[in-house]
């Protein structure tokens, strides 16, 4: 009998821990659910392009600096491609943010259109959208009803300002050449726009504009066979610091320096060196510490207020000369 008793005690013990597993494993698993998405705090993938090009390293850089001031108030994630035009990738980064549900996503596009469908599917899905960079297509956005925000430069004025340095060192009829970013971008088509105003109204002729994607080794190769075709150029634009840097290059492979002149924008450390030595002549700075910063920062703004409106906002962009420095 006692050890009926028993038995029955075990039993009875057993099933009672058995149900108190099962309520913990629920817990556990609820926790670990939606309930962890209020609990965990708010999260923010920053995409960007080539962490291989100076300027998004500064920005992811800067991105981190934001996040370390306010370490409680969200979490940062930071992603970048390979390769600049590596468009299909950046499209993947953003439909993992969309898995991994996050709150915003900050994205400085590789295409000012490939991207907005990806970017439609996360607002879709409830996430804030940031714009900052490179613009995205206004048309497509448009015909898409979708709506995204803007944080960015204006690249036109920043490129007419550069441009105009090097008009300013050079005389009507002498002859340039032009380098472009990924044409597909908008603010490619911005600077090279922008560039093109500060010649025409100088009478200075661009012989030649060629896309060298952003890329210091493609515009290297590129000016090398333009400087071929066209001897007598005086001046150099590039529609990146990359490409500047480039061009340079190529300019002393040749022994050009001091007939040559050339411009950038990017404002990197090494075009900085380069224009305090006088090897360049003069890039803009749109601040590339602060520009991710920007667009968290509207991110929160609108994750906190679900009623703000949704409009561009224009950050600075400064020229760079040697005086400047």
């Amino acid at each position: 009998l006692k050890s009926v008793k028993f038995n029955m005690s075990w039993t009875a013990t057993l099933t009672s821990l058995k149900k108190v597993f099962t309520l913990l494993s629920a817990l556990f698993l609820f926790s670990c659910g939606d309930t962890s998405d209020s609990e965990r705090g708010i999260r923010v993938a920053l995409v960007m392009k080539s962490l291989a090009n100076e300027f998004f390293a500064t920005m992811a850089k800067g991105a981190e600096a934001h996040q370390q001031k306010m370490p409680d108030r969200y979490e940062l994630i930071i992603n970048g491609i390979k390769d600049e035009r590596d468009l299909s990738r950046q499209v993947a980064i953003v439909d993992e943010m969309v898995a991994l549900r996050v709150d915003a996503i900050v994205i400085a596009p590789a295409d000012s259109k490939a991207l907005i469908p990806a970017l439609k599917r996360a607002k879709g899905a409830g996430i804030v959208v940031i714009n900052i960079d490179n613009k995205l297509d206004q048309e497509l956005l448009a015909e898409e009803e979708v709506k995204i925000p803007f944080v960015g430069p204006n690249n036109l004025t920043g490129a007419q300002r550069v441009g105009a340095v090097l008009a300013d060192n050079l005389s009507p009829s002498d002859q340039v050449l032009m380098l472009e970013g990924t044409r597909t971008s908008f603010n490619a088509q911005q600077r090279a726009r922008g560039f093109e105003l500060a010649m025409n109204e100088a009478a200075i002729e661009i012989v030649d504009s060629q896309s060298a994607n952003w890329e210091m080794r493609e515009a290297n190769i590129i000016t090398a066979s333009m400087l071929t075709r066209y001897p007598d150029v005086k001046g150099i634009l590039a529609a990146n610091d990359s490409m500047a840097m480039g061009a340079l290059a190529a300019v002393k492979t040749i022994g050009k320096l001091d007939a040559i002149q050339i411009v950038g924008f990017d404002n990197i450390s090494a075009v900085n060196q380069a224009v305090t030595a006088g090897e360049i002549l003069a890039t803009a700075d749109q601040h590339a510490d602060k520009l991710a910063a920007y667009g968290i920062d509207y991110a929160l703004t609108l994750l906190a207020d679900e009623n703000a409106i949704l409009e561009d906002r224009e950050t600075p962009v400064d020229l760079v000369t040697a005086k400047d420095i």
